[in-house]
């Protein structure tokens, strides 16, 4: 599958003062690609250049590798294809590990946390779901998220649910919640319009990206509600860079600037900045 559009070029002047990896065996002019359409990770601005939070970690990996990296955005089902023919070298584009993705590709250590959860209109009795707020994990605690998703079935009855094609919450879907009925749309902003226009009742997605589509709503038009999950097909509630399998030197390199990002308090800076708290990984 072919890249969309290459749109952002990030050159760095390796200055002495600045932080770097220890020097490898890995590329020094690393494409990498994201989606571009998951705000606050990754988006596009009015002038057609991107930001984001992953736009600025982008920024302070490659200055610590001493690498010049360009951006290209792909659709999120094309991605891992394209990573795997050798379209780019890495993606980043807050994508969690899964057993099905670690079959095809190899990752990174982690470098923010985040669960998925759900959003709904303002207006919807969906707002009262049971153990809001409360984090659950499908694979530690399988009873009490087993008793979770009962009620939250039970309260669904007959309500439309949207997801992201090909994401994580896509799976959740299919394998927790059997009785409902799921609009697939290909980008994650489409999640909030859909709820607000009435087509569809709930929503499912990383809960750092639904801060962004509240805060453009009307007050009060998009709340979140219920529990969060992580684990079981949602993987860890970590994101992770994807690398070619035997990709193990860049793989490294970047392993080493991420240690260098979170342990300095780069990351949690970027994190806070963009996220309006730490989701940062603390080594």
């Amino acid at each position: 599958m072919p890249v969309r559009a290459t749109c952002l070029l990030i050159p760095f002047l390796l200055l002495t003062c600045s932080p770097s990896v220890v020097a490898e065996d890995y590329p020094r002019h690393i494409t990498i690609a994201t989606e571009g359409t998951y705000p606050p990770w990754a988006f596009a601005k009015p002038d057609g250049s991107y930001a984001g939070y992953e736009m600025d970690l982008v920024k302070a990996l490659c200055q610590r590798m001493n690498s010049t990296c360009k951006i290209v955005t792909q659709d999120w089902n094309g991605l891992i294809p394209g990573l795997r023919v050798g379209q780019y070298d890495a993606i980043i584009a807050s994508m969690g590990i899964t057993d099905e993705r670690s079959k095809i590709v190899s990752f990174s250590h982690p470098y923010t946390h985040a669960p998925n959860g759900f959003l709904t209109s303002g207006t919807s009795a969906l707002t009262h779901l049971p153990r809001a707020g409360i984090p659950l994990d499908l694979t530690r605690f399988p009873q009490d998220a087993k008793a979770a998703l009962e009620e939250l079935n039970l309260a669904f009855a007959g309500k439309v649910l949207g997801v992201q094609t090909g994401s994580t919450a896509a799976g959740f879907a299919e394998a927790y919640l059997p009785g409902l009925k799921v609009m697939e749309y290909s980008s994650v902003d489409q999640l909030g319009l859909e709820l607000m226009a009435g087509r569809i009742d709930i929503a499912i997605a990383n809960v750092t990206t639904f801060k962004t589509m509240i805060e453009g709503a009307p007050k009060g038009a998009l709340v979140l509600t219920g529990p969060t999950f992580s684990g079981g097909v949602l993987g860890s509630d970590t994101t992770n860079i994807a690398f070619r399998p035997d990709d193990d030197s860049l793989r490294s390199a970047f392993n080493a600037a991420l240690t260098s990002v979170n342990s300095d308090g780069t990351n949690q800076a970027l994190s806070e900045k963009w996220f309006g708290t730490d989701i940062s990984i603390h080594e």
